[in-house]
């Protein structure tokens, strides 16, 4: 737990007592950690796949962050193939722009 948070901090430049939730996927792909603070204490959470990998979602070069949101997380641990999930466009409304 000590060398993910050190990651976060030194690695990713990020606070790792913001409550966000840090992902690290193994080498293999078939390993995922999930670590977040919580309430005076660290979470972490483990799954070891028995078969397959977990499918990252498109990743681009050299980039050593990527950014997912609540239903892209459930879907990678669930094992869905993210890059296949089309997702439809979000509603705003009408004058604003959309993020």
């Amino acid at each position: 737990m000590d060398g993910l948070m050190a990651l976060v901090r030194s690695a990713w430049g990020e606070d790792v007592y913001s409550g966000h939730l840090f992902a690290f996927v193994s080498r293999k792909g078939d390993r995922v950690k999930v670590l977040t603070w919580s309430r005076g204490g660290f979470v972490l959470l483990y799954k070891r796949l028995e078969a397959g990998r977990f499918r990252l979602p498109p990743v681009d070069e050299g980039a050593q962050v990527v950014h997912l949101d609540a239903t892209q997380l459930a879907m990678l641990l669930d094992g869905i193939d993210v890059a296949q999930v089309r997702r439809q466009p979000a509603w705003t409304p009408p004058g604003r722009t959309g993020t």
